[in-house]
């Protein structure tokens, strides 16, 4: 058992509970989703019935983060009730009702490729790995909006040291669960499934890239990426894939489903970088929450603790 500092506070004591969920649709499909995000188009009134998004979730022991952003947190309402998870659907508010039924136990996340020994973890003994942190972190879609999350979980790297890849493990490849009996969205050919992304391999070390279960101080509700899923807050929002069950070691540079689908406009790298336009400005972004839109911080606000890892990179090139 993990045990809270006492003069530590968990991030679900940040922003009481009762004050998050809502937004609305934002695409219906690709087409449309480019279009509206080309011109900014942002409804942020339809309002879900609560009884019909929230899960009753489980309190996670934790010790607070020296990571956090000092930024407000954006309401639970809303990080559980607008979501981007097209195996549910490309609907914004789709995913909230959609995973309420959706399966998260027994549930199984098997480490293999390039590593001393292959592992397989359930997801109570991949809890068991380290302390399980508090961190709050900014998170910025390439659609142009962006949140502020407290989420729930401890280092990648915690993971990475257990299992000891070999020298052959260049990058780290992630594959969410592919069932289209539970996912509906994987009926249809919009994209390559199962989704799958990846990392450099000094990515995935970084003390930022989190290995998450929770947030707001409870597990991951399930159209968030129950149970397990990857957080790394200064790429764009599809690099932090949910619902993970592989992670494999490898020694080139993964095929990731974004890519695949469009590789101008999403790179490997997809580092959050407001002097791109890969198909729409991403100069600026709409923080849910507020009216007006705000500038987007290159690397997210996170470079003065990842920018040298792309040194002498030509980041327009390695988006």
């Amino acid at each position: 058992m993990l045990i809270k500092k006492s003069s530590e506070i968990s991030s679900s004591e940040i922003t009481p509970k009762s004050h998050y969920m809502s937004r609305r649709q934002f695409m219906s499909g690709a087409a449309v989703f480019s279009a509206a995000a080309a011109v900014g188009a942002y409804e942020l009134t339809k309002t879900a019935n609560p009884s019909e998004v929230v899960r009753a979730n489980t309190k996670l022991t934790t010790v607070k983060s020296q990571h956090d952003t000092t930024e407000t947190p954006t309401p639970y309402k809303d990080i559980t009730n607008y979501n981007n998870f097209y195996e549910f659907s490309t609907d914004k508010y789709g995913p909230a009702d959609l995973a309420r039924k959706f399966r998260t136990s027994p549930w199984e996340v098997k480490v293999g490729g390039a590593v001393a020994q292959e592992k397989t973890y359930d997801v109570d003994s991949l809890m068991k790995l380290a302390t399980l942190e508090d961190r709050i972190y900014r998170h910025r879609c390439v659609e142009g909006w962006s949140m502020v999350i407290p989420w729930v979980g401890f280092p990648l790297s915690n993971l990475i040291n257990q299992v000891k890849p070999t020298s052959k493990g260049k990058y780290v490849m992630f594959t969410t669960l592919y069932d289209p009996g539970q996912f509906p969205g994987q009926r249809s050919p919009l994209l390559d499934w199962p989704y799958t992304e990846g990392l450099r391999m000094d990515e995935a070390m970084h003390p930022l890239t989190l290995l998450t279960f929770g947030l707001y101080g409870e597990t991951l509700p399930n159209q968030d990426g129950a149970p397990v899923r990857i957080v790394v807050p200064w790429k764009y929002g599809f690099k932090s894939i949910k619902s993970i069950v592989k992670i494999d070691f490898v020694g080139s540079e993964p095929h990731t489903t974004w890519n695949k689908a469009a590789p101008s406009e999403y790179g490997f790298y997809s580092n959050v970088n407001p002097n791109l336009d890969p198909r729409w400005s991403q100069a600026t972004e709409r923080r849910i929450g507020e009216f007006f839109k705000r500038k987007t911080l290159m690397f997210n606000g996170y470079g003065d603790q990842v920018a040298s890892m792309y040194s002498g990179m030509d980041l327009k090139k390695y988006f």
